[in-house]
């Protein structure tokens, strides 16, 4: 589908500590980072791009992440919840968009909507 996506984010370490907790349960992990960017993915493979903009607004992006199973869109709910996230809608079904979709949401620290999905 996609080869990476790229964020801009006001603050690079609570965007990352949002990211890197939120996205575990779905096997990613901070792959690199320096001092304006950081790398994040399955191992060797940063798909999600960080870069510190301190002059960005506010997000508003969408990105949606595959999930294995309905724990892990659980587990990333709660995990990005506790890492500064904001809640935009709890693990669950979501028929509206197919009967077999199950979904989390979340508004990262910039204000982008977040989301694991398992279809």
């Amino acid at each position: 589908m996609y080869d990476h996506v790229g964020l801009k984010v006001r603050n690079l370490d609570a965007s990352v500590r949002f990211y890197t907790s939120a996205l575990a349960p779905l096997g990613h992990i901070l792959c690199s980072k320096d001092e304006t960017s950081a790398g994040i993915g399955p191992k060797g493979e940063p798909a999600l791009w960080l870069y510190l903009d301190r002059g960005a607004s506010g997000g508003t992006a969408h990105v949606a992440f595959r999930a294995e199973d309905h724990a892990a869109v659980g587990k990333f709910h709660r995990d990005g919840l506790k890492a500064g996230g904001s809640d935009n809608g709890g693990a669950g079904p979501r028929a509206d968009y197919s009967p077999t979709y199950y979904a989390a949401f979340l508004i990262d620290p910039d204000g982008n909507n977040i989301e694991a999905v398992c279809p």
